[in-house]
């Protein structure tokens, strides 16, 4: 028998980089951008992977891994069901958090704020960015609904693919992409003796262009 794992032993020195006040991009936005053509260029698995924490309306936290499609000065981008769990919260509350955890860089990023619809337009040009068999799975998952076996599954998609094997998979109405809006984001580097360096963008509410940045104690 393998000895069990000593949990508490498990930790890493973090000593690959130090992030310093001097070095932060004015907008967290294209701070963020710095990191991820980093992230990206360093070949670490799902870049742009990311937690996105929601509350349901007993204020109970829920969090699933999500894939970023988009950003700019305006939010983060991604796509669901409009009938998820996920979806079903954001309605209730918008509020939500996304967290970029890119340990093999010791970083992580994490977003604070509110979640809005992107046009049908724009669910619809990502829409059909995507592979056939990704278009044919949106419309097959009753996303977050108790279903009897994978078997179930399945044959709604092969009835779906016969469905559309000749022409476009048009976009599903319960189908689309939200844009969080940010109103602070953190970048978080690992430090030695777990000194990281934390520093906070925080959206100044009488002008949206404008961040205040304060470093955090780690």
């Amino acid at each position: 028998m393998p000895r069990p794992v000593d949990i508490a032993a498990l930790r890493n020195e973090y000593t690959k980089n130090s992030l310093k006040r001097e070095d932060l991009k004015a907008d967290p936005i294209e701070q963020f951008r710095f990191w991820f053509d980093q992230a990206v260029q360093t070949e670490i698995r799902e870049p742009n992977a990311f937690i996105l924490s929601t509350v349901d309306r007993q204020c109970k936290p829920d969090s699933r891994s999500v894939l970023l499609k988009a950003f700019d000065l305006q939010g983060f981008v991604f796509y669901t069901n409009y009938e998820s769990k996920k979806a079903i919260q954001i309605e209730n509350n918008p509020w939500v958090s996304l967290c970029f955890p890119w340990y093999d860089l010791e970083r992580q990023v994490i977003v604070y704020g509110r979640t809005e619809k992107v046009s049908q337009a724009q669910s619809l040009k990502y829409f059909m960015s995507r592979p056939f068999g990704s278009k044919i799975g949106a419309w097959v998952s009753q996303q977050s609904k108790v279903i009897s076996s994978k078997g179930l599954l399945e044959a709604k998609w092969k009835e779906i693919e016969n469905k559309f094997k000749n022409g476009d998979v048009p976009l599903p109405s319960f189908w689309g992409g939200y844009c969080v809006k940010p109103s602070s984001i953190e970048f978080w580097q690992g430090g030695k003796n777990r000194l990281h360096d934390r520093f906070r963008y925080l959206r100044i509410e009488d002008n949206e262009e404008r961040w205040q940045i304060d470093r955090l104690s780690p």
